[in-house]
């Protein structure tokens, strides 16, 4: 990796499957240098690993990390609702402060603003005696939806932003709404790729692996079960890399069952990192203008 490159790493919803000392190993060969880690599920069905402090799998976690070089940048996830209270995060917490984790992911879901602003806060306040920073995630399907409202939540109440390619896109927000961002409020970008318009219906198996419930969304489906690997699709992704800071870190969060089906997980990897590599060779070339003055 050039020296003027960012950390690239891979989300563990990419490899979901895979335990997070596996995710480890496998992002380690890839050539990752940073990974996400699930310690706690996210949709209905979904396997939990258990990854409390102290246990047999987050020391195992903590071996590999340390064998590998590899760090945990992030843990996710947890959804801020009507009811989300310290009950749900602390373990949460708990766990990636095990795992010397910078960030904890959440997703906005209550429609109350004033009451999702409060949720929030306290959640910011409860994570700073852990080194943990809330991320909060436009998601295109929930209340918190948009990089401009996710922003002002953030800013309000001490938080971050954690920046999706699928979800700018889904979401209707501009680029504009991230260029205006200050770079110290985005401390990770995820990266995937996808059609430029939403198809109508999309080709899934009958049952998504591992709990991926998509309730019948075209727009579940694709973020959970059918994102594009970068470069493979339409969105503007060189674009989105020129408005954030280029020391951004950048994340692949790319689950695709079709792709998954064919390939071993270190090979999905492989090809998930060398696709990073290679957007991040096309932004960084000089223009034919520039090059022809």
């Amino acid at each position: 990796m050039a020296a003027n490159s960012p950390p690239v790493g891979i989300a563990h919803l990419t490899l979901l499957q895979l335990s997070p000392p596996d995710l480890v190993t496998t992002a380690a060969a890839a050539g990752f240098s940073f990974v996400g880690v699930r310690v706690k599920a996210v949709t209905a069905g979904e396997h939990e690993y258990p990854m409390s402090p102290g246990s047999p799998m987050s020391k195992e976690t903590l071996q590999r990390l340390d064998d590998t070089g590899l760090s945990v940048l992030d843990v996710e996830f947890l959804s801020l609702g009507p009811q989300t209270g310290p009950d749900d995060w602390l373990p949460a917490l708990e766990a990636g402060a095990a795992l010397d984790a910078r960030t904890i992911s959440v997703v906005g879901v209550d429609e109350q603003r004033d009451r999702l602003t409060d949720t929030l806060s306290r959640l910011t306040a409860d994570a700073t005696p852990f080194g943990i920073l809330p991320t909060l995630e436009p998601i295109s399907y929930n209340a918190v939806s948009r990089v401009d409202e996710a922003a002002a939540l953030a800013i309000a109440t001490g938080a971050a932003v954690l920046l999706d390619a699928l979800h700018v896109q889904r979401g209707g927000s501009s680029l504009d709404e991230v260029r205006a961002l200050d770079p110290a409020l985005v401390p990770v970008l995820q990266l995937c790729d996808g059609p430029l318009v939403l198809p109508d219906s999309l080709d899934v198996p009958a049952e998504l692996p591992l709990g991926m419930t998509t309730d019948g969304s075209v727009l579940k489906t694709e973020s959970r079960a059918l994102r594009q690997v970068p470069g493979e699709g339409e969105f503007p992704l060189a674009e989105l890399l020129a408005v954030v800071a280029p020391e951004t870190p950048l994340s692949a969060e790319v689950p695709n069952v079709r792709l998954q089906a064919q390939l071993t997980p270190l090979e999905y990897a492989v090809r998930n990192r060398e696709a990073v590599r290679a957007l991040l060779e096309r932004v960084r070339a000089p223009s034919p203008t520039a090059s022809g003055q």
